[in-house]
């Protein structure tokens, strides 16, 4: 994939347990293949575990992180990003992104953190079908197709759409 991503910088925020191993591996490897500089950030500092055993040390807390210092902030899905479905820090991220004009990514069940951060609103947007009823109450536009941008909000259904999530994340930074 050509282009060059030198110079931006990457926040991707994973929950401390259960988030979802391939949707953080295609966008991390990916943007940093590119020349991204990427960060993860969580809840906790000591490690992070994926769904299947992937294990993350993450760089840092989201209270450490704002979202003006990245040029994208993206949130991984997994049943662990269910602990920041109501979490203020993560939709103060969001919102921050999303406000700055940033590039802002949510993958499968993490569209769910935006909708509640009152940013899907009359926008288009995809999420894994159990996040459907929350889109639409918080007025998003629901596609079912894998991959969604509207604007420079990208929203992904799943792990089957891991890599085009990445790959379109990266067009957009561009």
């Amino acid at each position: 994939m050509a282009g060059n991503l030198e110079g931006r910088k990457v926040l991707i925020i994973i929950g401390a347990e259960g988030f979802q191993d391939e949707e953080f591996g295609q966008p991390f490897a990916l943007l940093k293949k590119l020349g991204a500089t990427v960060k993860t950030a969580c809840s906790c500092k000591d490690r992070a575990l994926g769904k299947f055993g992937r294990q993350v040390t993450p760089d840092f807390t989201l209270d450490e992180c704002r979202a003006g210092d990245y040029d994208a902030v993206v949130f991984i899905g997994g049943p662990g990003a269910s602990e920041y479905f109501t979490d203020a820090r993560a939709h103060a991220l969001a919102r921050g992104a999303a406000a700055g004009n940033k590039v802002l990514g949510a993958i499968c069940i993490a569209p769910v953190i935006l909708a509640n951060a009152g940013i899907l609103k009359d926008k288009e947007a995809t999420v894994f079908p159990s996040g459907e009823d929350v889109l639409v109450r918080a007025g998003a536009r629901l596609s079912r197709k894998d991959v969604v941008i509207d604007g420079k909000i990208v929203t992904a259904r799943g792990p089957q759409a891991a890599r085009e999530f990445a790959e379109t994340l990266a067009r957009l930074m561009r």
